[in-house]
């Protein structure tokens, strides 16, 4: 199996006009993202607007993509839930069909405490024979992961790694010190504005929005910090820093799939209780755009 690090999309889950799965537009997604470097593809996750896919959606998707990616870059299949066994059926059911890994969000809405977090990703650890990378964003579960969690976690032969979404270097030097301890687990930044200076302080990459607009430029900058050329990193990302911005003036997905609507790359549909892109940013969101010469 190929080894994990870089840049890894969060990958859109693209929609027909009548809210149905464009397999079509994924499947050029997927082709596009592999022919400018993306290292890995996360497929069904927040960005891929796991929240509005039935339970069968979900795994076809994932399956889909397992199916077309066809083990050229590994595939990490978003099956984290806030109920332990559908994690675990769904974690299970994307091992059968042909994923990678999965990524494991923490339980959203519940907000159980450490001891029941370690708990959770322990049985879905002992209960399905796969690399697990668990996931942490409190901004969107109202529950935070905390390193000594992690550390407790990170002796699991399973548990391969951590999507830490948390603006704080703090914490990810927290938890590069687990892998210095343990060199098969791995960290990785979920937050675009910040992941370079993550991945100078040792995460081993990023799982990215942005490389969904621009898989080179991150995967470039990825290339640079792993060959130590920082200064090259630092201007190329200094490049990126206002889409950083633009891609999260509302939630994730909605600027970024409007974004891809307009390079050509999807049709113009997201799910409800999402809804398009607020026309106070487009004028902006545009020239940024054409600023990057994406149009």
């Amino acid at each position: 199996m190929q080894a994990l690090q870089g840049s890894l999309v969060a990958l859109v889950t693209p929609f027909q006009k009548d809210g149905s799965v464009d397999y079509e537009s994924l499947k050029r997604l997927i082709d596009w993202h592999i022919d400018q470097g993306t290292d890995g593809i996360v497929s069904v996750g927040t960005t891929g607007e796991s929240a509005t896919l039935n339970v069968n959606e979900h795994i076809d998707v994932i399956e889909f993509t397992a199916n077309h990616v066809d083990k050229r870059v590994p595939v990490i299949a978003g099956t984290g839930a806030n109920s332990t066994q559908e994690a675990i059926d769904l974690s299970e059911e994307s091992r059968r069909k042909g994923a990678d890994h999965v990524l494991l969000v923490t339980p959203y809405y519940n907000k159980p405490n450490q001891k029941g977090l370690i708990a959770h990703f322990e049985k879905i650890a002992n209960s399905v024979s796969i690399n697990q990378i668990l996931y942490n964003v409190p901004s969107r579960t109202a529950c935070d992961l905390l390193p000594e969690s992690v550390e407790v976690l990170s002796k699991h032969k399973n548990i391969i790694g951590i999507k830490e979404a948390v603006d704080n270097m703090n914490r990810i030097k927290s938890l590069t010190n687990i892998s210095k301890n343990n060199n098969d687990f791995l960290v990785f930044s979920g937050d675009d504005p910040t992941f370079m200076n993550a991945l100078n302080n040792g995460a081993h990459g990023v799982i990215s929005v942005a490389a969904n607009i621009i898989p080179k430029s991150i995967s470039d900058i990825c290339s640079f910090i792993r060959e130590n050329n920082k200064e090259e990193a630092r201007a190329l990302n200094e490049i990126n820093n206002n889409l950083y911005k633009l891609l999260f003036v509302e939630s994730n997905p909605i600027p970024l799939k409007w974004m891809l609507y307009k390079m050509g790359l999807i049709q113009n549909s997201i799910r409800l209780p999402l809804i398009e892109l607020d026309e106070t940013f487009h004028d902006e969101t545009m020239s940024e755009l054409m600023r990057l010469k994406l149009l």
